[in-house]
């Protein structure tokens, strides 16, 4: 059974639960949506993917999670917190927070309507110092974001990922510590 972790005005945010993948599979993994993340997905690398968001929140409590129209009650993104984990990145283990939304509901700032949940969620409830979010030059629609909700640009955290094309590389990072998110609210 999946946890409620947050809702906002459009959405409600709960934790992936067993046989989610294949509603992913069908909604995000699209080539659209997976653009500048590395191209569509096997639907056995969701199942992966989701197997390590449930162990992260058991194991600490923060995970990504489906993000509920409240409307439809269909899955309109995916969204949340884990830790850095490429290896090539300088800040292995930072909180990382994320997101993603299916093209059909593109440009009605869902987006930014679950992110701040989420960094509310990182910050009053996980205890996160700081956060970060990973982007390429490239994905101007995400860097926007990351600034509109007060992230700043890290060009000492960039770095180059071999497994993306040259046109996402270098992986460039912002970050936003409690005080600033704080201070934007």
């Amino acid at each position: 059974m999946a946890d409620i972790i947050a809702e906002t005005e459009r959405l409600v945010l709960r934790t992936i639960k067993d046989g989610d993948a294949a509603v992913q599979d069908r909604l995000l993994n699209t080539p659209a949506v997976m653009a500048r993340l590395g191209g569509v997905k096997e639907l056995h690398e969701i199942e992966a993917k989701h197997a390590r968001s449930m162990a992260l929140y058991a194991r600490e409590g923060f995970s990504f999670l489906f993000m509920i129209e409240k409307a439809t009650g269909e899955m309109v993104g995916h969204c949340g917190i884990k830790r850095v984990d490429n290896p090539l990145a300088k800040n292995v283990g930072d909180h990382e927070v994320g997101w993603l939304v299916r093209e059909d509901r593109w440009r009605r700032g869902y987006a930014e309507e679950a992110m701040r949940a989420v960094l509310d969620w990182a910050f009053a409830r996980v205890g996160a110092p700081h956060v970060v979010a990973l982007t390429s030059e490239a994905n101007v629609g995400s860097w926007k974001l990351m600034e509109k909700l007060g992230m700043v640009r890290r060009e000492d955290l960039d770095f180059d990922d071999p497994s993306y094309p040259p046109e996402d590389n270098p992986t460039i990072l912002y970050s936003l510590t409690q005080d600033q998110w704080e201070s934007t609210r």
